[in-house]
């Protein structure tokens, strides 16, 4: 029998039968606090368990099913989470991760859609290949994150930290990135393949230095963005608004400018801009 203690106080929270959490039925379980760091939770099944403010840290819990599992506050810092099932795809059956600390964590293949996860940190986080569909990150800090072929459509980035993430060719369709930081983030091409941004809104996001070539921004809105050394060759970005849009010493080469919105934006700083004609209120 093993016992599940609380990390502070050292209460017994509850037992599990057995020697090893690996596959255990922790199902609604009570574990708030609990202190799991390094436990092999892999294959467990802790659906709707409460796991507010537990040490995970180290933790594997890879292949883990967590619906509705409550983790607000937990250290899950360089735990292993990969194929791990955080979401049955219904908000109600969405986890919540509120304010964690997932930094270093692996989350490869991860099931997050409509997760939870406001104000975490994920700092060099690997998340290549997760399913974020509709799962609030707004306020995350995503630094040196790896965000490879993952799914983020309709994803809340608002004002998440990005800065140095790769995310080439991920798909952002429809993505909160409003005041969201993407300094020298890579949103560009991979093997043929493009990160996808259609209808995204980053509507004052920075994304200063970034590296978008080939990216596919239709309808985007860029309205007040920084996009100061964003290297935009070959992007294909018919109908972005780009109004008042920073756009210093981008690169525009091979860029089709005729639908995009570009008033008050200061194509005269821009690199490489194949200006039409009719295009007035430029700067």
């Amino acid at each position: 029998m093993l016992e599940i203690k609380q990390k502070d106080s050292g209460e017994v929270l509850d037992t599990v039968q057995g020697n090893s959490l690996a596959g255990a039925d922790l199902r609604e379980m009570r574990l708030a606090g609990a202190d799991l760091r390094g436990a092999d939770l892999s294959h467990a099944k802790l659906d709707h368990a409460d796991l507010c403010g537990a040490d995970l840290a180290g933790a594997n819990l890879d292949h883990a099913q967590l619906f509705g599992a409550h983790l607000n506050e937990a250290n899950l810092s360089g735990a292993r989470l990969n194929g791990a099932r955080l979401s049955d795809g219904s908000h109600a059956g969405a986890a919540m991760l509120r304010n964690c600390d997932l930094s270093g964590a692996d989350l490869r293949g991860a099931d997050l859609r409509q997760v939870e996860l406001h104000g975490s940190n994920l700092a060099g986080a690997n998340l290549t290949q997760a399913d974020l569909r509709k799962a609030s990150l707004n306020r995350c800090v995503l630094t040196h994150a790896t965000i490879r072929h993952a799914l983020l459509i309709d994803s809340n980035l608002r004002k998440a930290d990005l800065s140095h993430a790769d995310l080439r060719t991920s798909h952002l369709n429809e993505a909160n990135l409003v005041k969201a930081t993407l300094v020298e983030a890579n949103l560009g091409s991979e093997h043929g393949q493009a990160t996808v941004l259609n209808l995204a809104n980053m509507e004052g996001a920075n994304l200063s230095g970034a590296q978008m070539r080939h990216a596919v921004l239709l309808d985007s809105n860029l309205r007040h963005a920084n996009l100061s050394g964003v290297d935009l060759s070959h992007a294909i970005i018919g109908g972005t608004i780009m109004r008042s849009a920073n756009v210093r010493d981008a690169n525009f080469e091979g860029v089709e400018l005729a639908a995009v919105t570009m008033d008050f934006a200061n194509f005269s700083e821009a690199r490489n801009a194949d200006i039409p004609s009719f295009k007035t209120n430029l700067r």
